[in-house]
Formats: structure tokens, sequence, C-alpha cells
């Protein structure tokens, strides 16, 4: 295979990832444009793991939604990396402005490790979520400052909801720094394990789409009231969906009949 035939092939795998492959050079060096490509990503993500989350933004966005700001253990952003345990749960003063009920779902906004993606995507996400799940009696919004992914278990057990899901940024990479992830987790409450939770992730502009991710997590969420557990048992194989009487256990206006594989 030629020069040109190989730089012909590099050329056409580079509109199919955003992997840096195949880069440029001007005789020993690479090309300056591709190292201020890269300089630029290494900075959107040192900003995207260390910018603050714009609250009043966000709630402005999410207007006129009823939403509740909280915050975790975690009292900044240094503690924060530091110390991951701090996350996971909400600091006093937070736990105590959360009203127990018998929700069916509370919807978590984390900042986690990328403030743009839940800046970027979490408003239109929420709107996506909530035009598939208006049969639900929903919680509040909660905005969660410091977050892993963990704090929508403390939330979700403090609200009283059946299920608890948290809409987290993603670590950032090289390729794509506003990436938001999506979990999902039955009967929340502190300890649960990684292995109870469902994800969704990869939603950004080039990745799922909000309309994907909202399907997605919709049909998770039906097959969870039904079958009562979520994470790796939700996604067992060769076991029954729903046993007798299960459909009466569902949300207003959830139908058995609509279970589906998840895509």
């Amino acid at each position: 295979m030629s020069a040109r035939d190989i730089a012909e092939r590099l050329r056409e795998l580079r509109h199919l990832t955003a992997a840096r492959i195949g880069l440029r050079r001007a005789g020993t060096a690479q090309m300056t444009s591709d190292i201020l490509a890269f300089d630029l990503a290494c900075a959107q993500a040192r900003d995207a793991v260390s910018a603050p989350l714009d609250v009043a933004r966000l709630l402005t966005d999410l207007a006129p939604l009823d939403c509740i700001a909280v915050h975790s253990a975690a009292a900044d952003r240094p503690e924060y990396l530091l110390r991951p345990d701090l996350g996971r749960r909400l600091d006093d003063a937070s736990a105590a402005c959360l009203t127990h009920d018998n929700f069916d779902l509370v919807i978590v906004l984390g900042d986690g490790l990328s403030h743009r993606a839940v800046q970027t995507h979490g408003p239109p996400m929420v709107r996506a979520l909530m035009l598939r799940l208006a049969h639900l009696r929903i919680a509040p919004i909660v905005i969660a400052q410091q977050a892993r992914v963990a704090i929508a278990d403390d939330v979700g057990e403090r609200v009283g909801a059946r299920a608890a899901v948290i809409l987290i940024g993603e670590r950032p990479g090289l390729s794509t720094h506003d990436s938001l992830g999506i979990y999902m987790t039955y009967e929340p409450r502190v300890g649960r394990s990684d292995a109870e939770k469902n994800c969704i992730s990869n939603i950004h502009d080039n990745g799922l789409s909000h309309a994907q991710a909202a399907d997605q997590l919709a049909n998770l969420l039906e097959r969870a009231y039904v079958r009562r557990v979520s994470g790796i048992a939700l996604n067992t194989t060769n076991e029954r969906l729903a046993k007798p009487g299960d459909s009466q256990r569902l949300p207003s206006g959830g139908q058995e009949g609509r279970l589906r594989k998840p895509e």
C-alpha cells in the first residue's frame, strides 16, 4: 500500500471517530494545529472538573419545575476530589430540607466530574424525561453540588421515592468534556452497591441523544417497577419479567403490556 493510500485511509477513519489517529507531521514534529487542539482538549477537561456548577442558571433553565438545591458533605471541590465518600452523602442542612413522601421517582442533577455536562444537557434531559414519565408522581427536582453517584440513594431514601435517578457529569476525556451519565436505583437507600444500579452513559452532542437516553431510562424504570429490582438483577436474562399481580403494583399509568427489551 502506497503512502498516498495510507493517508487516504486515515482521512476516512478520522471522519468516523473522535480519537486522535493518523496525526499529521511537519518534518519531525506534529502539526501545530494538532498540538493546539490537544492543548485545548486538556484545558476543557480541567475546566469541566474544577469549575463550579452555576446553580442559579440551572434553576432558571429548569423553570417552572419545582427544584431544591442541596450540597454533599464535601465542603469544597478539593475535598470532593480527595474524599469521594463525602460526595455520596448530604450535609446536615441539605438533609433537613428534604421532605419524606410517597413518590414514585426522584430526579437528581449532580455536578459530578463535569459541571458542563449537567449545565448543558441536564435541563433538556429532564424535559425529555418529564414527557415520558408524566404518569409518575415525581418529587421536586434535586440539584446537588459536589455530588457523587450514590448521593441519589441518600436523597431517594429521605424523600421516600420508589426509584432514584441521578443525571451526573461523567469524567471528561480528551475527546468529550461534557458527557452526561444517568444512574437508576430501585428502592434507593444509603449503602446500595454499584451492582444495584443501572447506567446509561455518553449522553452528549456526538453520543447518545436526550431522546434516546430518555427512552432507555423510561424502559428501565418500567421494568424496575414491575420486577421491583434494579442493577444486575434487572438485567438478568431467562427470568420472567413479572409475576401474577405485579401489574397492580405499577405506578399510576404504568402498563405491563408495554414492557420491551432495552435498546
